[in-house]
């Protein structure tokens, strides 16, 4: 076993399909259905602590991996709540923007701000 195997608790071509592609699809459609109902962000990272025990029993139950491994479970998680998060931002900026046109314009991919002609 390397290095990397025993912080995740699995071999690198399974945490990039099952983790990052499978499960960081997951985790970007939960992110962007919690932006479009308008609910906090903070509601994320339950959700993704939810999604994250699927992702360690999927590990485990297709691929012989780890499924109690504390590192392999806080590693999963933050990647997970980081695509959750990406997402949510994205989506919330899209709509702040798409909703509120005479006030907000886009400042980038994540941010918005106001138009300097909105309160003249």
């Amino acid at each position: 076993m390397n290095e990397f195997e025993l912080l995740t608790g699995t071999s690198l071509p399974v945490f990039i399909g099952v983790t990052l592609i499978f499960m960081g699809g997951c985790a970007f459609m939960s992110g962007l259905a919690l932006a479009s109902t308008w609910r906090p962000a903070w509601q994320a990272v339950p959700y993704m602590l939810l999604l994250t025990l699927g992702d360690r029993f999927m590990i485990y139950a297709l691929f012989k991996g780890k499924l109690f491994l504390a590192s392999g479970y806080i590693i999963d998680a933050l990647i997970l709540t980081i695509v959750a998060l990406l997402a949510y931002r994205i989506v919330r900026t899209r709509m702040m923007v798409g909703q509120y046109p005479w006030l907000y314009e886009r400042a980038g991919l994540f941010r918005w701000k106001e138009r300097p002609e909105a309160w003249e």
